[in-house]
């Protein structure tokens, strides 16, 4: 990871991420890490952690796939490693055991959905803090928890964009309008569950928050050259729309198949399993 105010992925690592390298598309591993962020924000929300907490634990949690491929770990195992880490980095520590609890709960639910009894009520079955089920998934939270550190070099400092956000609208006279606030803020959590905060600087994440809030609001900001509003906080135009289109397309519509197929894709085996079925190795050319 490169350093600048924070760390960053290097062009060679977003030209060539692991997970590309061994044959994982591009759309299934974006998906993959939503995915992997939409655990770590559920399982918060069960502990009731902190949000700087949580947001910080998406963080590492993108940064980490630039460094290392799906093939090798499985997002659930790095999401409950980012998320005791980054309770330890903000100083509201969580339980091992709770956050072991809670990610069987999801994990049972998840598979659940795509079981054959989906149609049914979910019901959870707690494990036995004495069985292997448990044994095994403190071992892999443990084993996540050192990779992340070791991987990222024990560089995890996160810079998180809320108060950037509140002093960018107050600066464009929209700090007393909720509605843009709400929005805008709105974006930036949903944007953890891309890979923006390992590419780019926050002010640049922070401008495409506000341009989207805007946007959506019908609310005008001098955009046309010398006075463009982006440049008040030295940011780029380019750079503000491909964070905007990254946010923007986590919307869009999947099929019940591409959603099944992310579900039912939580563990480094099922990764493997999936490139051994659909990956065809490509014949060396002399």
């Amino acid at each position: 990871m490169s350093n600048y105010l924070y760390p960053l992925a290097s062009l060679a690592q977003i030209q060539k991420p692991p997970s590309r390298e061994d044959g994982v598309p591009e759309d299934l591993e974006q998906d993959l890490r939503a995915y992997g962020c939409k655990l770590i924000h559920q399982a918060g929300i069960l502990l009731r952690q902190k949000q700087v907490a949580i947001a910080t634990a998406q963080i590492l949690f993108q940064r980490f796939w630039y460094v290392t491929s799906l093939k090798q770990f499985g997002v659930a195992d790095i999401g409950m490693g980012a998320l005791y880490l980054s309770s330890k980095l903000e100083e509201c520590p969580l339980r091992m055991r709770d956050i072991i609890n809670v990610y069987d709960l999801l994990l049972q639910r998840a598979n659940h959905s795509i079981g054959p009894k989906a149609h049914q009520e979910f019901r959870y079955y707690p494990m036995s803090y004495f069985g292997d089920t448990f044994h095994g998934m403190k071992e892999a939270l443990v084993v996540a928890e050192m990779q992340i550190l070791k991987r990222l070099g024990f560089n995890v400092h996160v810079v998180l964009p809320y108060n950037t956000l509140i002093n960018y609208l107050q600066l464009l006279g929209l700090g007393r309008n909720p509605e843009v606030c709400t929005k805008a803020w709105g974006y930036l959590n949903d944007a953890l569950q891309t890979p923006v905060y390992a590419l780019y600087q926050i002010p640049t994440i922070v401008c495409a928050a506000i341009l989207l809030a805007t946007r959506h609001l019908n609310i005008r900001l001098p955009s046309t050259p010398p006075s463009c509003w982006w440049e008040l906080f030295d940011t780029h135009w380019d750079d503000i729309w491909s964070v905007a289109g990254d946010i923007m397309g986590l919307y869009r519509e999947r099929s019940p198949e591409e959603s099944m197929r992310v579900v039912g894709m939580l563990t480094k085996q099922d990764v493997r399993r999936w490139l051994e079925e659909h990956v065809v190795e490509r014949p060396n050319i002399v």
